[in-house]
């Protein structure tokens, strides 16, 4: 059987710092829906969080010029997991339920295993890919009433569809970064940069379906938007990337099982 690194306390706190802030972040993403379309609130969202992540690299000591080579790296890490990641999910969110979501999603710790397999040469852990099946097993039994005999009508097959892209497109994102941290780049200019990239790449979108690009002067909204872009973006996504680097992508992706779990929770006394 493979042997692998225990985790350390260190790696206990990032996992934890993940999922209590991606657990919360539901909480916030239900107040960005309304005056605001999706995709405008994705772009503030990383448009703030790129511009903290770049500050915090600076304050850090990072280097913070690359290569274009590099900066094409950037380029596709925003692509797949600051942009197209969240706009097919929330495209699949229109006709499916939260539940459903939240079990496809957590197929990332499997998909992981086989993408790292092929693109970084990581071994093939059993326990993970048995454990990956197992969390989403849980998760299906967990969310069952939510969409028990709701059909798949409507559309609901190409939301299907759209939701295992988007959990691919935050697979390649998690060996995409990987691959960056292999090369010495670290995590806050690479995500930084990326989360910028991200965002043109919405805004090009936006502007192509005639979105306007306002903001939701509410209390509600820009709390809420203040959340995602800090606390569910910058820590959340230092801390995941971070785990990621150290301990593989396949285990640090449990986090897509863990976080839906807590956000459960919040929900059911918020």
């Amino acid at each position: 059987m493979l042997k692998r690194a225990r985790l350390t306390a260190f790696d206990i706190l990032l996992y934890a710092a993940v999922v209590i802030a991606w657990g919360f972040a539901w909480i916030g993403i239900h107040f960005q829906v309304g005056v605001v379309s999706p995709d405008v609130s994705i772009l503030w969202r990383f448009l703030i969080a790129g511009v903290v992540m770049l500050a915090l690299a600076r304050w850090r000591g990072d280097r913070l010029r690359f290569t274009l080579h590099e900066h094409l790296g950037f380029v596709v890490l925003g692509l797949m997991l600051f942009c197209l990641n969240f706009l097919l999910f929330y495209h699949a969110a229109a006709t499916l339920p939260s539940g459903l979501l939240s079990i496809v999603f957590s197929l990332a710790s499997f998909f992981n295993v086989w993408l790292g397999a092929i693109f970084l040469g990581a071994p093939i852990d059993r326990r993970v890919v048995l454990g990956g099946l197992l969390g989403a097993a849980g998760m299906a039994a967990m969310f069952y009433p939510q969409f028990e005999g709701a059909g798949f009508q409507h559309g609901a097959v190409i939301a299907l569809i759209l939701c295992v892209l988007g959990t691919l497109a935050f697979c390649f994102g998690n060996m995409i970064s990987a691959t960056l941290q292999r090369r010495g780049i670290p995590v806050f200019p690479a995500s930084g940069y990326a989360m910028l990239y991200g965002c043109a790449a919405t805004a090009l979108y936006a502007a192509l379906r005639g979105h306007a690009f306002i903001v939701d002067w509410s209390p509600a909204y820009l709390i809420s938007l203040v959340y995602l872009a800090l606390i569910g973006s910058v820590l959340a996504f230092a801390c995941y990337l971070t785990l990621l680097g150290r301990i593989g992508a396949d285990r640090a992706a449990y986090v897509t099982v863990l976080g839906p779990v807590l956000a459960l929770v919040v929900s059911t006394f918020v």
